[in-house]
């Protein structure tokens, strides 16, 4: 019997995707519940797995652009048997080895579970705290461990830890590019020299489809953009009286994002066009709030999905931005941690940005701009003061949205964040 492998659904308005990596061979003997293939698209990239034991017979190579539901191999799982010796033998070679393993390394680590004994330095911590992933991509590109700085609990190496290690080995060949081992830098990685400095590089396929994504928001949304001020000394003040107790009390710290999506919440229920989208010739209003909070990660911009941000409180919607984080970390973000957005939230302002215009997330009509906070002079009761000042820009859909309710959503916006007991009191 022969079992389709059939790319699934990644997401609400998601067509396609690119099939990244295969992690087994054609022909290779494959386990139930074990890591076939990775697939990206714009908002997050997703592992495959077998739903049967058997024998893997692949239709579609890596690279290529396959559509929602396409074939692209099959399981003849009446082949078992015959492979089944195959798998322990790799796994175990591979286990006491303290160097990179060798060329059929990556399938034996792609079978392995968290409890084998695969190649880790004294430096580097214990083989069984590592996920699969960071096991297979370590295998795949020959990277030894010990060499990656972990940036998850207790020092932990990420996924995401081994993509800027391998990130990093790109970017430092001012030697020539046969400095860098092939295998450091990957299949789509080599870079072909122009001379007087330049070299080109091909995309990678998810910055392909988030290039594609951006361009798509732009030409197809009638997009504009309104800007205001925010005086963020009451907010400051209130934050910094109270972020102890909140610690102590909720287990989680007061930051400004939760202030901002109630701040949103308010302003989109006084004006529900904002927090609508088109459907054909229709418009969708949402009596809900899920907004979405614009993350940067190593492999490009995610953005998680606070569900009915309306019906939280504070420590809630904080609570809920920690454990976003840490997936995005730790690449456990899920496809259902990403659907459903009405509107976004996106913060400029950690990296330094005084002011931008965002881009719209489709088929959102509206997506709030945060900026960083600045000491400006400015005019309270005709005298001139220092206060913590920051911009905010709302880029918003003109088909939806008329001018004069994008200024007066970012207004309330600036009136909660300006007097913050607002919220609480619901006034």
């Amino acid at each position: 019997m022969k079992l389709e492998i059939k790319v699934p659904s990644v997401g609400e308005s998601v067509k396609e995707a690119v099939l990244a990596q295969w992690f087994k061979q054609d022909g290779a003997q494959v386990s139930k519940d074990e890591v076939l293939f990775v697939l990206e698209t714009d908002k997050v990239t997703l592992e495959v797995v077998a739903e049967a034991d058997g024998v893997l017979a692949i239709a579609v190579k890596e690279g290529e652009t396959v559509a929602i539901g396409a074939v692209v191999g099959t399981i003849d799982t009446a082949g078992e048997s015959a492979a089944a010796v195959e798998e322990p033998s790799p796994a175990k070679a591979a286990a006491p080895a303290e160097t990179p393993p060798a060329a059929e390394a990556p399938a034996a680590k792609a079978a392995a579970r968290p409890e084998s004994k695969e190649s880790d330095t004294p430096a580097a911590p214990a083989p069984e705290t590592l996920p699969p992933s960071v096991r297979r991509l370590a295998a795949d590109k020959k990277v030894d461990l010990s060499q990656v700085s972990g940036t998850g609990p207790g020092g932990r190496i990420t996924k995401g830890d081994v993509l800027l290690f391998l990130e990093a080995a790109e970017a430092a060949p001012a030697a020539p590019a046969s400095a860098v081992p092939p295998a450091a830098t990957g299949k789509a990685d080599e870079a072909s020299v122009e001379g007087d400095g330049t070299r080109r590089k091909p995309m990678s396929p998810i910055r392909q489809r988030i290039a594609a994504r951006l361009l798509e928001a732009t030409q197809n949304t009638a997009m504009l953009t309104t800007f205001n001020e925010i005086d963020m000394s009451r907010a400051m003040a209130l934050r910094k009286r109270y972020k102890d107790d909140f610690q102590k009390m909720h287990g989680v710290g007061l930051g400004f994002m939760s202030f901002f999506v109630k701040a949103s919440v308010d302003a989109l229920k006084s004006h529900p066009e904002i927090n609508a989208y088109i459907d054909g010739k229709d418009t969708l209003y949402h009596d809900y709030c899920h907004i979405g909070i614009a993350v940067g990660s190593e492999r490009g911009l995610v953005v998680p999905v606070i569900r009915h941000a309306d019906r939280m409180g504070f420590a809630e919607i904080e609570q809920a931005i920690v454990d976003y984080v840490a997936k995005i970390r730790e690449n456990r973000l899920e496809l259902a941690d990403l659907e459903g957005g009405t509107f976004t939230i996106s913060n400029g302002g950690v990296y330094g940005s005084l002011l931008s215009t965002p881009i719209l997330n489709p088929p959102q009509s509206g997506i709030l701009g945060m900026h960083k906070i600045e000491k400006r002079p400015v005019v309270v009761d005709d005298q001139i003061v220092i206060r913590p000042m920051m911009y905010v820009a709302l880029s918003y859909d003109h088909r939806v949205v008329d001018g004069k309710g994008a200024v007066g959503c970012l207004k309330r916006i600036k009136e909660c964040l300006e007097n913050p007991e607002r919220m609480m009191l619901e006034v």
